[in-house]
This record gives structure tokens, sequence and C-alpha cells, in this order.
């Protein structure tokens, strides 16, 4: 496994373009897995990260009043705001950027697998991830709790892949595709009903 998230992100990157390319008008304002943001929002989103710096971040979160929700909906609208062709062409520009707000190399990784499901599934689209990376991104989910609260999300369960070799975590087993942990650790219910174990239920019953 490379240290370098990039050739990842930027393949995703390429991919998630390429799978949005002929999208229709209603496709684009299918509601996505993330809260209150359609599939052109989420797409804004990834653009508005691929396209930041740290001082960019610093600027323009201290003047959202250091509200992450309230940043992120002024990115979103700011980066969409030429509807979803500008947004995807813009997009395909950014895709061999290397820069991101500041955090772990994991975030990243991980926006990109989260953020492309929460677009992918609405839309039926199927997408094979590199499991590796997908299991990196759910270790560094289990031990942080940045932004998505992800350790206290699966604290004292045992996440287990039965697509590649990965665990993490003990106590209660939950088991099924790394992807669908990922998803299930990031806060995405809908991907409860792919994943097993004694442990299931526990996350069912936290936010």
């Amino acid at each position: 496994m490379t240290d370098s998230i990039w050739p990842t992100i930027h393949a995703e990157r390429q991919a998630l373009a390429d799978e949005l390319a002929d999208l229709d008008a209603e496709q684009w304002q299918t509601p996505s897995l993330c809260s209150e943001w359609d599939v052109h929002d989420v797409l804004a989103h990834l653009l508005s990260a691929a396209k930041m710096t740290p001082p960019k971040f610093a600027g323009r979160f201290a003047a959202a009043g250091f509200n992450f929700d309230r940043f992120a909906a002024k990115q979103v609208a700011l980066e969409g705001a030429g509807g979803p062709a500008a947004t995807l062409a813009a997009f395909r520009a950014a895709q061999a950027r290397e820069t991101a707000p500041p955090g772990p190399k994991e975030t990243w990784l991980g926006e990109a697998f989260v953020h492309g499901e929460d677009i992918r599934r609405p839309l039926g689209i199927s997408h094979s991830y590199p499991l590796p990376e997908v299991a990196r991104a759910i270790a560094f989910y289990a031990k942080s709790n940045a932004i998505i609260g992800g350790r206290n999300r699966v604290n004292g369960l045992t996440l287990k892949a039965t697509d590649t070799d990965f665990s993490v975590g003990s106590g209660p087993l939950v088991e099924g595709p790394a992807v669908s942990l990922l998803l299930a650790a990031s806060g995405r219910k809908s991907a409860l009903d792919e994943l097993s174990g004694p442990g299931v239920e526990t996350l069912r019953e936290r936010p």
C-alpha cells in the first residue's frame, strides 16, 4: 500500500466524473445519502475539497463563524452556482490537484469513497473501490471523531470485512463488505442492512 493518497483519489475522481457525464437534470437533483444534499450538491462539495488549501480553509472557516456545516453549505453554493455541467467540468479540471483542507490524509480517502457512494447508490451506479485503501479509511474512522464522529460510533465493536483481510476494534462483531463498513462508520444507516453480527443493532441505535 503506497503512503500517497493521491493516485487513488485521482482515479476515484476520474471514475466518478465519467459515471456522471450523461446524467439528466432530474438525476442531478436525486437526493444523495448525505443529509439535505442532492447529487449535484455532493459533487460541488467534492470540488470544493479538491480546490481547497489550508490557508483558504482557515479564512473561509473563520468567515463562517467556525461552524463547519455553515462553511460546507457556503462552499457547495459557491462551487455549484453554475449548474451541474459547469460543476462537472470544473471537477474534471481539478482531477489532478493535490491540495486539501488541513487534516490527516486518510480523511480525504474517506471523503472520496463515502461521498462517491453518497452519489452512486441513489443513482444505481455500482463501483469497485480499492479495498486496501478502503480498509485504511475505516481504520482511521475507528480512531478519530473528526467531523463525522466515527470513533464514538464504532467504539466497543469489532468491524470485520468479508471481502478483504481486515478487522479493527474489539467487542461485538459487525461484518460485511468493506465499503459497507466504511459507510456505517460514517453514519450512513442505509449500509447497516448489508452488515451482520451482534454489533449491528448497537450501530443502529447510535447517531
